[in-house]
């Protein structure tokens, strides 16, 4: 038992070598940054969130080969905007909170198993349920679902060309967008997986509703973070990353949100922590989660401002919850998957 503990408290704290994850923190910034001042300069900062959403197209495939990794973006924007504009639609017809979280949770399920099948990487549908919990949760008119296609996909192009450009002067070369990765089948893991993520997403959206309500889809992302992983030990290692590095993010939230910087200042201060994410999130979640927390927090609020006591405080308790869940429901699956194991396997 010892041994077991250490081994996941020593998976916890490790960090993995540098993988030249300067060149990712780039590509992400600029195709972070450039859209959010854009909307700064003609004071639609309230469009923020769709700008950010559709520039995470740009933190896909962050080691594959160009051809694979233009496709990978290309497909992860595309599901960004529609994630977006199913949860703004849920906003538009003011569809109970219950069904709210029903939609999200379908929207990961489906997700997890287009990311199975394409090999995506990042795999699941951690930012789908992000992008999805929280434009249902703005509120917001049928008008905003045009907004949010062309900011949307504006930021998703643009990132594109942001990734294209960056490898041709790399290169200093076109580069040949040749494929390498092709779909593999959906089988009984990816069948499992997508059921794991259905449930742990359901049961933590659920919970935060009951407990806090108003920032319920941090629950969800939660509970997909705990349920990523091949086996029990890294779904427990995430979660355990994600507790940790949110607790020390919400400190630095509070530090930057208790200075009362301008928005301006909001936007450069979230480019630095996008740039710190991507240095971090492929060698220590729990260290990305430092960056990632406050990041999240600066999107949320200046698309949708709140009261930053109820803001911090609903971040850590709904991030607890959806790591509770998550763990819940990963340790019922393993159980239940070894138990329908037949004794010559």
């Amino acid at each position: 038992m010892n041994t077991s503990r250490g081994r996941i408290w020593t998976g916890v704290i490790r960090v993995g070598p540098y993988d030249r994850d300067h060149t990712v923190a780039i590509r992400a910034a600029i195709s972070v940054g450039v859209p959010l001042l854009i909307l700064w300069s003609i004071g639609r900062l309230d469009l923020s969130i769709y700008a950010s959403f559709g520039a995470f197209a740009a933190l896909y495939g962050r080691t594959d080969p160009i051809g694979d990794r233009i496709r990978m973006q290309l497909a992860a924007g595309a599901v960004m905007v529609a994630s977006m504009l199913i949860g703004t639609a849920v906003s538009v017809a003011h569809l109970p909170s219950v069904w709210a979280v029903v939609v999200v949770a379908a929207v990961a399920s489906a997700v997890t198993l287009l990311a199975y099948a394409a090999q995506w990487h990042p795999p699941g549908g951690l930012f789908a349920v992000f992008a999805a919990g929280a434009t249902a949760s703005i509120p917001a008119d049928a008008s905003r679902l045009g907004s949010v296609l062309g900011v949307g996909l504006a930021a998703v192009v643009f990132s594109l060309i942001v990734t294209f450009v960056y490898e041709s002067v790399t290169a200093r070369a076109l580069p040949r967008l040749s494929r390498s990765k092709n779909r593999i089948p959906v089988g009984a893991v990816a069948a499992e997986m997508a059921i794991t993520v259905a449930a742990a997403t359901i049961l933590a959206g659920i919970a935060g509703l009951l407990l806090l309500d108003s920032h319920w889809y941090w629950a969800m992302v939660g509970a997909v973070a705990a349920v990523s992983g091949p086996h029990v030990k890294a779904r427990v290692i995430r979660g355990l990353q994600r507790l940790v590095g949110t607790v020390l993010g919400v400190l630095v939230a509070a530090a930057v949100l208790a200075l009362g910087v301008p928005p301006l200042a909001v936007i450069l201060i979230a480019v630095a922590l996008q740039v710190g994410a991507e240095l971090f999130v492929g060698r220590n979640y729990a260290i990305a989660m430092i960056f990632i927390t406050p990041l999240a927090l600066l999107m949320v609020q200046l698309a949708a401002p709140t009261t930053v006591a109820v803001l911090l405080t609903d971040r850590l308790w709904e991030t607890l919850l959806g790591i509770v869940a998550g763990t819940v429901v990963a340790v019922v699956s393993a159980i239940v998957r070894r138990g329908g194991r037949s004794p010559s396997s």
